[in-house]
């Protein structure tokens, strides 16, 4: 006799990873992020690396989701990037848009962050690039978090960007539990 179970997706154990946290101030662009892996309620590592350098260091990238699913998507945005010199929110757009409308990649399963002097971008699977107001974006299982103690630390604190970042990631990692203190942060200096 076969046996069958039929797992509901609240049942299903899902693969949760990262906080990432970008905020531009006092002239400087940072971009953090902690090195959680999270598979159901079991940490499966605690140091993994989403924050990427491209373009020789001129283009810093942050993902949460998937690890392999960003890392093309990651790849993609670089030969975009590549194909507009200069010109990184129409990069972010060819990407959002191939994203959104192409069979294979509209199952893959990331949000990425991309900064650079002059921008700081989020691009998502539905086809949004997103520009922040207020030059915060916070993505992952503790974006929300980071990104409500960001805003509270730009506006009533000295703290540089980077400060700002790995503070306010670390208050994201003392309330999420797919969050964790293992934070690594890269800054740019912004265009004037």
């Amino acid at each position: 006799m076969k046996c069958e179970v039929d797992m509901s997706s609240k049942d299903k154990k899902k693969w949760r990873s990262t906080t990432i946290l970008t905020v531009r101030h006092q002239g400087q662009v940072a971009i953090g992020g902690d090195g959680q892996v999270t598979h159901g309620n079991t940490v499966m590592k605690s140091d993994t690396r989403k924050i990427r350098k491209i373009l020789d260091g001129q283009v810093i990238c942050g993902f949460a989701g998937s690890t392999a699913d960003a890392f093309s998507l990651l790849e993609r945005f670089e030969v975009k990037a590549r194909d507009y010199p200069g010109n990184m929110p129409r990069a972010a757009t060819e990407l959002a848009r191939d994203w959104r409308t192409d069979r294979v990649l509209r199952k893959l399963e990331a949000l990425i962050v991309v900064i650079n002097t002059e921008h700081s971008l989020l691009i998502t699977g539905q086809g949004d690039v997103v520009v922040p107001s207020d030059g915060i974006i916070g993505i992952g299982s503790g974006g929300n978090y980071a990104t409500a103690a960001a805003r509270a630390l730009v506006g009533h604190s000295d703290l540089s960007a980077a400060e700002i970042v790995k503070t306010s990631l670390g208050i994201a990692s003392d309330i999420d539990i797919y969050t964790n203190n293992n934070i690594i942060v890269e800054e740019l200096q912004c265009k004037s």
